[in-house]
């Protein structure tokens, strides 16, 4: 069994069946043998994003999170307070704070996210796509 944590954009692409996702990605998060992981950060980007109106999921953000992460059997991965501390230590190839949160939560967890974004290639740990 391998932990996985899904980048934001993977999360909603696999829940969406969007053809975006890459077969290698729809795979792994497909196989009953790893433990898909979202972290609180992506439900914060998500909720965000549909507040500003630049994102529309159909129905209420809290319901269709909640529904879909269970009807995946998704679980949530909590932000600690190491997770947090840990963005101090990164390189700045990266600006976006929910990624840079993600990536803390991928080194100290030690699993690879699932991401179509290559910079994260550049922070040394393992990215699926």
């Amino acid at each position: 069994m391998s932990d996985l944590l899904l980048d934001t954009h993977a999360m909603l692409w696999f829940f969406w069946d969007d053809p975006l996702l890459s077969r290698t990605a729809k795979l792994s998060i497909e196989n009953p043998e790893n433990r898909k992981l979202v972290s609180i950060a992506s439900c914060w980007e998500t909720a965000i994003k549909v507040g500003l109106k630049k994102l529309q999921l159909g129905s209420p953000c809290r319901s269709f999170l909640s529904q879909e992460i269970a009807r995946n059997n998704f679980e949530l991965l909590a932000i600690t307070f190491d997770h947090t501390t840990m963005v101090e230590n990164l390189a700045p190839h990266h600006r976006d704070p929910f990624d840079r949160l993600l990536v803390a939560q991928a080194m100290l967890e030690r699993i690879p996210i699932v991401s179509a974004d290559p910079i994260f290639d550049q922070y040394g740990i393992t990215r699926l796509w």
